[in-house]
């Protein structure tokens, strides 16, 4: 049996515009990501049960391996761009930031990527070790200057 090839999943809330929609895939295709297949979240849900505007399902080590490629380090700046306007939609009915979530589909561990994220964040972003954490979510703590589980820490 054969594996499948790895693939990237985008689920968009439907306050994310089309044309937003399609340059998060623009995006990440330049940086590498495996194809994105988009879809959209269903619309009897409403913003408040979704506490994410994004979510962008990939293979995160490889993903985040190649951010640090100087090849596209103006792709990468290109994302973070990205990730601010994603975060902020000019159709968003409840005025709050939401996160672009990046999660990886094999092990399940995802990543919070808040649209006021410093530099800072996304250069150790690019060297984090993905196999040091057990459970997700990572969060930057910006006190600490680190990517960081809560929950991992809780369990020890």
């Amino acid at each position: 049996m054969t594996d499948a090839p790895p693939r990237a999943e985008l689920l968009l809330d439907r306050d994310v515009p089309e044309d937003l929609g399609r340059e998060l895939v623009a995006a990440f295709d330049r940086l590498g990501a495996p194809p994105v297949r988009v879809r959209r979240t269903l619309v009897h849900r409403g913003a408040a049960d979704i506490p994410w505007i994004v979510l962008a399902s990939l293979p995160l080590q490889a993903f985040l391996s190649g951010l640090g490629a100087e090849a596209v380090k103006d792709a990468y700046a290109a994302f973070k761009g990205v990730v601010r306007r994603t975060a902020r939609p000019a159709s968003a009915t409840d005025g709050g930031a939401r996160p672009l979530v990046l999660q990886d589909p094999a092990g399940g561990l995802s990543i919070v990527l808040e649209p006021d994220l410093p530099a800072e964040a996304y250069e150790s972003l690019v060297a984090l070790d993905l196999a040091k954490f057990t459970v997700g979510p990572l969060h930057y703590d910006r006190a600490q200057g680190r990517w960081r589980s809560v929950l991992d820490e809780a369990a020890g």
